[in-house]
């Protein structure tokens, strides 16, 4: 029987994919206890606890890890995945991402917060003022002590030096920074000796930063009548005040050169801006000179009586056109007022009345002709219906013979046998009387 014999190079490949598919990707939380970041971005390092400790990599993360300013000593949380490194036969964890201890909950507040103040609106761009161009009077919150205060008032000092900067003193990290800050917007804004306040500290942690992430200073920031910029950290952190702010710039350094000018810049520019304003002056002037040069030698300079006549000549014509019009206007109310004159003679009120007079009798006449012809119309009718009358009188029918037969007992009329009930007492009414009778089956 032929034994299969292994190297270890088949040895170190089982091992990983036996390591790799039996244990899933999950978090694993250590100190680093080593750190070695190397030119290609990878980061080696070994993740220990009190008892033990394994080797990591992770591919790629050298900007993660300077972004998190994660070192040795540092409390982290790693997502990966056991293997093995074939070519010295170890095992490792491969990492994907990591967090410092603690950072999942920090991010999970930052989240939440951020979103429900963008649904208040605090970050819309529509409520941002305008930063001014040349500051009076900067105001800056921030901690006295920090190398961004310096590096601040060094470039104000280089671009425009004289500029007065007002400091607010605050600690800028800690439990009591966010409220101390928030005193310090408000103590400008109660003043009202700055044009701009700057709210600056320099780079840290994400817990180091975490004062500029409360709700108050957030509030604060957004609620300032005085343009306010936000100075927080490196390029790479965000805090919320950055999007409560009027504007955000990446460093303390960037907020000096922003709101201080620099004063060479601005005498050149101004020098540019006079030199442009002659010119312009001077082809205004050289313009105008032209136009009266012009103006001058024109006819009318040369012969000014010759546009009086002119205007005389139109003021001759316009009246002419007058006189005209009045001789028209006399002479139509003329015309009309014979015309008037001899309607009203026509319809003068004797006139009118005898023709009313006529009109009346003539209508008097038809009315009675109309009366006779209708009281001769009516009385024939009269006659037509008396005489329906008489011939419908029952006491005429029953003097042809006939009778009424009723029921004495209700004086119900009976016009045949079927109405009348065995032994019922009738009356049978005759021209000249009645006759009593009973039924009699």
């Amino acid at each position: 029987m032929n034994e299969k014999i292994w190297n270890v190079s088949e040895v170190n490949s089982v091992v990983r994919e036996l390591l790799e598919n039996s244990i899933m990707p999950f978090w694993l939380r250590g100190e680093i206890g080593t750190l070695s970041i190397q030119r290609s971005g990878h980061v080696y390092l070994t993740l220990k606890d009190q008892n033990a400790q394994v080797r990591a990599v992770f591919f790629g993360g050298a900007t993660v890890m300077n972004r998190l300013r994660l070192g040795i000593g540092a409390e982290v949380e790693v997502y990966g995945q056991l293997t093995v490194y074939e070519v010295r036969g170890e095992y490792q964890f491969n990492v994907r991402s990591i967090r410092p201890v603690g950072f999942g909950d920090l991010q999970r507040r930052f989240e939440e917060l951020k979103r429900r103040l963008e649904a208040e609106g605090l970050f819309e761009a529509e409520r941002k003022r305008s930063i001014p161009v040349l500051p009076e009077v900067i105001g800056v919150v921030t901690s006295p002590d920090g190398a961004a205060i310096r590096d601040f008032l060094q470039i104000v000092q280089r671009r425009f030096s004289g500029l007065p900067v007002r400091i607010y003193p605050a600690p800028v990290q800690g439990t009591e920074a966010a409220g101390r800050l928030v005193k310090g917007i408000e103590f400008f804004n109660r003043t009202g000796e700055v044009d701009v306040i700057v709210l600056t500290r320099g780079g840290g942690s994400m817990e180091d930063l975490w004062p500029f992430n409360e709700e108050p200073l957030v509030r604060a920031v957004a609620a300032s009548k005085i343009p306010v910029i936000s100075a927080v950290g490196h390029e790479i952190d965000f805090t919320l005040c950055d999007f409560a702010a009027d504007l955000r710039v990446p460093t303390p350094s960037a907020a000096a050169e922003l709101v201080a000018a620099n004063r060479e810049e601005l005498v050149q520019q101004l020098k540019r801006t006079e030199k442009d304003l002659f010119a312009i002056i001077n082809d205004q002037r050289r313009e105008l000179q032209h136009r009266l040069e012009m103006s001058a030698g024109s006819f009318v300079f040369r012969e000014p009586i010759h546009m009086v006549r002119q205007k005389q000549q139109q003021i001759d014509e316009i009246e002419s056109k007058l006189r005209e019009t009045l001789r028209t206007a006399v002479y139509e109310s003329g015309r009309r007022y014979l015309t008037l004159d001899t309607r009203f003679k026509v319809l003068s009120p004797q006139n009118m009345l005898r023709e009313k007079l006529v009109t009346v009798n003539q209508y008097g006449e038809r009315l009675v002709s109309y009366a006779q012809r209708s009281s001769a119309a009516l009385s024939a009718r009269l006659e037509r219906a008396q005489c329906g009358l008489s011939n419908l009188d029952p006491s005429r029918v029953l003097q042809r013979g006939y009778a009424i037969v009723s029921v004495r007992e209700d004086g119900r009329i009976i016009t045949g046998p079927a109405g009348l009930k065995s032994d019922e007492i009738i009356d049978i009414s005759l021209a000249n009387g009645k006759i009593g009778a009973r039924r009699i089956d």
